[in-house]
Parts: C-alpha cells; structure tokens; sequence
C-alpha cells in the first residue's frame, strides 16, 4: 500500500494530505451568525480553540446556495461548469422533463473521494441526507471506501455502502427532521475514525435546525452545543479537521409572520400570458425544511417565444422584492453553471424574499415555524475554518476571495501543521 502521504490529482488539482486523519466538515446553513452565536455564549469551546489554534474566515460560496451544487463542488474542487450540478432540480429541455438532481449520473466530474482511497487512504464519507450519498459515493465503493447516509443508516451494506453495521457502530437510525440526524453524521465519524476504519473523511450534515431555528433561539444553540462535542472528539482523536458551509439562512417573512413570496410564474402569465416554466432548484424531497421556496429561480420562456427576452427582463427587474436578473450567457459566466441546465434566464430576490411558481404549487402548510430559506446572494457567504494555521501563501489565498470547494485544498496543501 503507498504511503499516507502520497498525492493525487483530481480535476486539475493536486492534493498532498498529511500523514494523519483528516476530517472535512460540511455544516449545512450553517450561516457565520449560528456559530457567533454559539461562541459568544459559551457553547462552542470545542470551535472556539480550533479556531484561535488555526483560522477562522469567511468563503464564497457557489451560486444558487442550494445544498447540491454546493456540496457537489467542495467534493469535486470545481465550481458547476465543470462538474454539471447546477441546484437540487433543473428542467431538462431534451427530455422535457423536471429532474432531480440526486444521482451520480448527473456529474461530469470525479469525486476526490476514487482518488484518494486509491492514493492509500481510508475515505468514508457520512451524509444526513441521503439524496447527496450516490454522488459522494461515485467510484468510491468500488475502490474500497465507505459511504452511508444518517436519514437511512439502517440500511447500509457492505456491497452497496462499504459497511453494514452502522447502528450497531453510531446507534439507531435518527429521523431527518431532527437535529439529531446531524449529530450523528458528527458522531459517526468519530466512530470509523476511533475504530480505524477511516482517516479521510467528509462529513455533511443537514439543514433542518437552520430552517427551523435563528441563531440565538435555545433549540439552535443547543443544537451546535452538541456539534461542539463531536468536534471535540475529532480533534481528541488527532484529525485535523477543516469547516465550511453549503449555505447561510435566513427568515424569507412579511413582519406578521408569512412567507415573503413572489409567485413568478403567477406574475409572468398575468402580465405576458401562459406558458412560463419557473424551475425552483431549491426543490428535493423534504419540503418540511422549505415549501420549495428559495430565493434563486430558473425561468424558460414559452414555446412560442413571444414575448421577447429583453422585455421579460425588464419586467422581473422592477417586481418588488427581486435583486438580480441574468440572461442565461451572463448567468453561465458570473455564476459558473452549465448553461445546457439552465431556463432562459435566472433571478435571485432579496434577504427576506423567496421565489415560487404559483400559490398552488405550495404547500405553505408544511412550514409550522415561519419560513427561514436559502438560495441567492444573501446565503453565499460561509464559514472557512482550519484547525492548523495557514502557510503563508494560504493565508494571503483566504484574504482574497477563497470559495467553499477550496476546503480540501486547504485541508491538504495549505496549512503549517
């Protein structure tokens, strides 16, 4: 077996991982405030020494600021015109069809994961939600590594996930919408790592406390309290752990409490008749978290091509509540997508906006809580954080304009330790 420190390539890129474990983190919604939050009370002690031992800062994250693109790119290195991901749910214009972008098919880009376990590692990867685990997962079974999800860790088998005894090694299989199906993902890495099983690892978790929760409220804090410990763990265990976000969040409501939404589709069929298709690339299977209601949109135009591009654009720039809209070449160029994924044109809304398709197409009774969402620029911003310091040509890199993908770079090239 080559040694630990062997190097790989992936994309164009060159990884050189150190001898130990190495744990990266990917913390859904997790927007800069929950953990100043936390911090400032006292519940992070964990992330506050990680983070005065080495480097607390901000990345870019990829644009929209859904969960799949953005996971897609920190475990490719590469942003969405080369990996092919471009949201949660796209309209495939071939096939005429809305899709769901939760399949391995849909990348065009390997994995870091293939390599790195060819390279001599132990790579696990653990997800909360399962619609990420066969992306994560391409090529990585077959090559030994182990990927499973906490939403269905019951169901892991060693053909299928590298590994059949997740419960009896983590404990029962939590439900999604709970806080605890985080947790677990934390707490499973900590297991394969103790347990020699892994020591590169990628652990992502999910966003349902963040929908649910602002930063300060008891069950958030809590909440991050208990990510704390696992952290704890990780480092305890020698890993060197690194930390960033999909996504940031925020409350998208009217101040009486309801959803703030501009029904596009709506809005367009009453100003220049049917035949509007709003793609919300927000959309995946756990609606309790959103409505499908996120503050990026894909729009194509009706078949029939009348009425003109320019004129639809400047109707949406004026609606109330939207901040940006793009032409699909402009999009494709500013925002990195594969412009063969995309509507006609995009449009992001503000801080407290999200987009829709019509009132119908909502369940707005799913959303018990008030609607906290995600999805334009408002959200872009995320955690970087390492804990070993940076060299110094890394240190210069994250004063500059570091990108969520960039992690495992910084994970395995950029830090003193």
């Amino acid at each position: 077996m080559p040694p630990l420190t062997t190097s790989f390539t992936v994309n164009g890129r060159s990884y050189s991982p150190p001898a130990g474990p190495v744990v990266a983190l990917c913390l859904d919604g997790s927007a800069d405030e929950y953990l100043d939050a936390a911090l400032a009370r006292g519940r992070m002690p964990h992330l506050q020494r990680l983070a005065v031992g080495g480097f607390r800062g901000l990345a870019r994250g990829q644009m929209p600021s859904f969960t799949n693109v953005n996971n897609t790119s920190i475990v490719t290195g590469v942003s969405p015109a080369r990996h092919g991901v471009p949201g949660n749910y796209f309209y495939d214009v071939a096939r005429g069809q809305e899709v769901m972008m939760n399949s391995a098919q849909f990348l065009r880009a390997e994995t870091i994961f293939p390599a790195a376990q060819r390279a001599g590692r132990k790579v696990a990867v653990v997800t909360a939600k399962d619609k990420l685990r066969d992306i994560f997962a391409a090529g990585l079974i077959d090559v030994g590594g182990i990927a499973f999800s906490s939403e269905r860790a019951a169901q892991a088998a060693p053909a299928t996930h590298g590994i059949g005894d997740v419960e009896t090694l983590v404990g029962p299989t939590p439900d999604i919408y709970s806080g605890e199906a985080s947790v677990y993902v934390l707490r499973a890495g900590v297991r394969l790592l103790a347990a020699g099983r892994a020591d590169f690892l990628y652990l992502s978790t999910t966003d349902f406390m963040q929908h649910k929760y602002a930063p300060e409220q008891p069950e958030a804090l809590d909440f991050y309290a208990a990510l704390d410990e696992q952290i704890g763990a990780l480092l305890e265990l020698g890993a060197r752990v690194g930390i960033t976000a999909d996504h940031g969040m925020n409350a998208k409501q009217r101040a009486d409490g309801s959803p703030n939404v501009v029904y596009l589709e709506t809005v367009l069929g009453q100003r220049f008749g049917p035949g509007f298709r709003v793609i919300l690339p927000i959309t995946d299977p756990h609606l309790v978290h959103h409505g499908a209601l996120g503050s990026f949109a894909q729009v194509h135009l009706p078949p029939s091509a009348a009425p003109g591009l320019a004129e639809v654009l400047e109707f949406v720039r004026e609606l109330p509540g939207v901040t940006e809209v793009l032409d699909q070449r402009t999009a494709a160029r500013l925002l990195e997508l594969p412009p063969d994924r995309m509507g006609d044109f995009v449009v992001c809304s503000g801080r407290d906006v999200v987009l829709g398709r019509t009132p119908e197409w909502h369940d707005l009774s799913l959303l018990e809580a008030g609607l906290r969402s995600h999805g334009g620029r408002y959200e872009e911003m995320v955690p970087l954080l390492l804990s070993t310091p940076l060299a110094p040509a890394y240190a210069a890199k994250a004063q500059g304009d570091p990108r969520n993908f960039d992690l495992f770079d910084f994970l395995c090239n950029g830090t003193t330790a």
